[in-house]
């Protein structure tokens, strides 16, 4: 029997990884590497594109290892379990800004991105693929994905909205800031980990590919269903990449710093935070939503035309600090729709791998997974790259500031540069959720 204790517990994983470590690389990052770190546009859109090139390698080969694990702990848990400590200490570690030149600093950026990158998959896939083997029922498949959404959510908005005061709060430099957060923020994701580790159950028994073969990747690219739900979930992280990724420099450049409303610090991470308490709470309607709907794949049409319509309609309010509530506004009603495809993208993957199993005779549920994971982390860092190339074809270009760090010279930040943010925040998203609507309505699964 499932119980309330070990949906907590597996709420706490995505907390610890979509709430903490995965939504501070989306929405800080970028504005980190070459704001405060000191990289250049370039080098910070090359780290991304590499580490993305370096996760199509690991990613299916970590699902493919963690599908033959064999532990008393037993497939998957044991590496929420044992890699929760390095999560913690290597994301601390990125967050650090060490006194190097410029060589120094390239090195120990790539260096510890990739690291956290490795890590980051090491946890992440096998933790999705818990939900295959923790229950055989679908709406309890269900429930465990919004549970995990509302957690990642939750956390989410917690993170986005203290960041800036936690930032005054530790005082000092930038880079002092940053490191301090890194560091709490990293201890907090390891101990989350590892108490989902510790609280979950695997009730399922995979049947084993025993040896590796080659054959489960070209099974892959015969699973129809798995190629829809791949694009499906690389639409999804690039809508979400580009609106968490250019928010920072929307409003350093667009609204001209932080807005304030009556003693109310609203910047960038504030801002998405609205954002995030909307998909917690409708990541746990999903659930209704879809019975109401009558199929996940429709629900997740309908959630993305709310993306859609809301996305195009943020490209038409003025680039005016007056009109923050409006903006604010429309980031929650656009949030609705992605608090409600959310968790039905994970129970999707879950629909996957159990046609997959049907399909082939032998599981390939971590494999299956891992193809989520890979395209998470490539939605949000390739978007991350396009916002660092886009804006140095619009002409903005990097200057050294008086500390020596690689900024945008607000000289270069023209009419063009600051459409193209604006843009990036609204039309780009919306083209993307229009992609992923039609995906869904083709979705061969028709749970």
């Amino acid at each position: 029997m499932v119980t309330l204790k070990e949906k907590i517990g597996y709420a706490l994983g995505d907390a610890a990884a979509g709430g903490i470590t995965w939504k501070i690389m989306s929405i800080a990052f970028p504005f980190f590497f070459t704001n405060v770190f000191g990289l250049s546009l370039a080098d910070t859109a090359a780290l991304m594109l590499i580490a993305r090139m370096f996760d199509v390698v690991t990613d299916p080969l970590m699902g493919s290892l963690a599908d033959r694990t064999r532990s008393r702990w037993g497939t998957y848990r044991p590496w929420l379990i044992f890699g929760s400590i390095p999560y913690g200490i290597i994301f601390a570690m990125l967050l650090f800004t060490p006194d190097l030149g410029p060589d120094g600093k390239r090195i120990y950026a790539y260096t510890l991105y990739l690291l956290m990158m490795a890590v980051y998959t090491m946890v992440n896939v096998p933790y999705g693929s818990l939900l295959g083997v923790m229950t055989d029922d679908d709406n309890a498949k269900n429930q465990f994905s919004s549970y995990r959404m509302v957690g990642a959510y939750a956390m989410g908005f917690v993170t986005l909205f203290f960041f800036p005061y936690l930032q005054k709060m530790v005082g000092g430099s930038d880079q002092h800031q940053y490191a301090v957060l890194g560091a709490g923020f990293g201890l907090l994701a390891a101990l989350w980990t590892l108490t989902c580790g510790l609280l979950t159950k695997e009730r399922l028994k995979p049947a084993r590919a025993e040896k590796f073969s080659f054959k489960q990747f070209i099974d892959l690219f015969r699973n129809k269903p798995w190629i829809y739900i791949t694009f499906i979930g690389i639409c999804t992280n690039f809508f979400n990449g580009f609106r968490y990724a250019v928010a920072s420099y929307m409003f350093e450049y667009c609204l001209k710093g932080d807005v304030t409303m009556e003693g109310f610090i609203i910047n960038y991470t504030v801002f998405m935070a609205f954002g995030e308490v909307t998909c917690m709470i409708f990541g746990g309607v999903s659930p209704k939503f879809t019975e109401w709907v009558g199929s996940k794949r429709m629900a997740f049409v309908y959630s993305s035309i709310i993306c859609f319509v809301l996305s195009v309609g943020f490209f038409f309010v003025p680039m005016d600090p007056s009109c923050i509530w409006v903006m604010i506004a429309l980031v929650i009603l656009t949030s609705v729709g992605v608090g409600l495809y959310s968790p039905l993208l994970w129970s999707m993957y879950a629909d996957v791998a159990d046609y997959a199993t049907q399909k082939n005779g032998s599981s390939s549920t971590g494999l299956i997974f891992s193809s989520g994971t890979m395209s998470q982390k490539l939605g949000g860092a390739i978007s991350g790259s396009l916002i660092a190339m886009l804006l140095g074809l619009a002409g903005a270009n990097m200057i050294t500031d008086e500390m020596g760090n690689s900024v945008i010279d607000p000289n270069s930040v023209t009419d063009s540069v600051l459409s193209m943010i604006w843009s990036l925040f609204s039309l780009f998203p919306a083209g993307i959720a229009l992609i992923m609507g039609v995906l869904a309505y083709f979705f061969p699964l028709k749970k």
